[in-house]
């Protein structure tokens, strides 16, 4: 029996209707797309060509029929092989057991709602030290003071570095915001505008967004003398977590009152929010836009929370809610593998005071680490790895 080569490559599709097709003596296979004519053609086609070479013809034999058999197992086998490989290509890599280095951080301010740690595209860390803010530099391992403020009750409260890197953005205690050149040392701009204490910063371009104790978001242009681009009132209690989107495009904004707002940087002069969620039980202070999904973002509570979420900022829902048993200080994005890491500090359980990592988007836990004696404050990743 000649089976049409038609129906054969078509079956290559399905190796088990391809091995029926191969093996079977008893059963005339026909096309319905195929008349009489077109039958034809395609057996003389299979028989011998003006030179008298033989093209291609499959017979009912045992021999032929072995052989078929042999070429599936092999099939089948390659791609059982090529799975295997890449099952064991993603794998996951071990958990680190240990620290890599451990700097004695006297002073640390054990406040939830403050930022007073930023890691820079400079692979400079910058963070303060109840009156006085370090930069430690991890190239050539040297640490630096920036300054160091005499008034009692106006330390930093929150850090955040530029994109660029030329400029370091200070919060105090007592609503003041400096502009701080890390080359210089100098200070070199005061920006005005809140009441109260400054707990969260975030740069967009020119653009320095500062959310306080007032209730208020402020957008500062560094570019203008009036430095005043918008002032947003909608919170109802401290703005204790700001993120500008990876395209700035929006702004996340979490408060105290256990509130979280989306912003679109087009329309923040007129301070209509895009979303507001109030899922979350405490304060949503923990944000991160996903690197690799656009409109992601990821939010963590306080202590009655205890969750971690993840929206569709697009949409305006939650895709992804995981209760980690445990206060979330910082959340952030592995931008190596599909993956976020989480700070915790009280909890209910064994996960006190641990970073935990999960695997996104099903958001199971991978591994956790860390033996941190009081709870986790803040929460930045190195931009580097090879300088370690």
């Amino acid at each position: 029996m000649t089976v049409p080569l038609d129906t054969i490559f078509r079956s290559l599709m399905d190796l088990d209707r391809a091995h029926t097709l191969l093996t079977n003596k008893t059963t005339d296979f026909k096309s319905s797309k195929c008349n009489e004519v077109y039958q034809q053609k395609l057996i003389e086609s299979q028989s011998l060509n003006s030179e008298g070479k033989r093209i291609m013809v499959f017979r009912g034999s045992s021999k032929s029929s072995t052989k078929s058999i042999r070429f599936v197992d092999e099939l089948r086998q390659q791609m059982a092989a090529i799975s295997d490989k890449k099952s064991k290509q993603a794998a996951y890599r071990s958990i680190p057991k240990a620290e890599m280095i451990v700097f004695d951080a006297p002073g640390l301010m054990d406040d939830y709602y403050v930022n007073i740690m930023s890691w820079g595209k400079n692979n400079v860390l910058a963070v303060g030290l109840g009156p006085t803010l370090y930069l430690w530099n991890s190239v050539d391992q040297r640490t630096h003071k920036l300054f160091h403020v005499r008034e009692e009750d106006n330390w930093p409260t929150s850090i955040t570095w530029s994109e660029e890197t030329q400029t370091l953005a200070v919060g105090y205690t007592c609503s003041n915001l400096q502009l701080w050149d890390a080359e210089s040392s100098k200070l070199i701009r005061s920006l005005q505008g809140h009441s109260g204490r400054i707990a969260s910063t975030a740069w967009n371009g020119h653009i320095l967004t500062s959310g306080s104790r007032d209730k208020s978001i402020i957008n500062h242009d560094i570019r203008a003398r009036n430095h005043l681009a918008s002032c947003i009132k909608k919170h109802s209690d401290e703005v204790c977590g700001l993120k500008w989107s990876n395209e700035g495009d929006r702004l996340a904004s979490g408060g105290s009152e256990k509130q979280l707002y989306i912003w679109e940087a087009s329309k923040m002069s007129s301070s209509k929010f895009l979303h507001r969620f109030t899922d979350h039980c405490a304060a949503v202070k923990a944000l991160a836009w996903c690197p690799y999904q656009h409109n992601v973002l990821a939010s963590g509570g306080g202590w009655n929370d205890r969750c971690i979420r993840i929206w569709n900022t697009q949409k305006g829902i939650c895709i992804h809610s995981i209760e980690t048993k445990a206060q979330i200080s910082g959340l952030e994005w592995n931008r190596h593998h599909r993956e976020i890491l989480s700070s915790h500090g009280y909890s209910t359980g064994e996960d006190q005071n641990k970073l935990c990592l999960w695997k996104y988007p099903s958001m199971t836990k991978v591994g956790e680490f860390g033996n941190h004696e009081p709870r986790i404050i803040n929460l930045c990743q190195v931009f580097n790895y090879s300088n370690f």
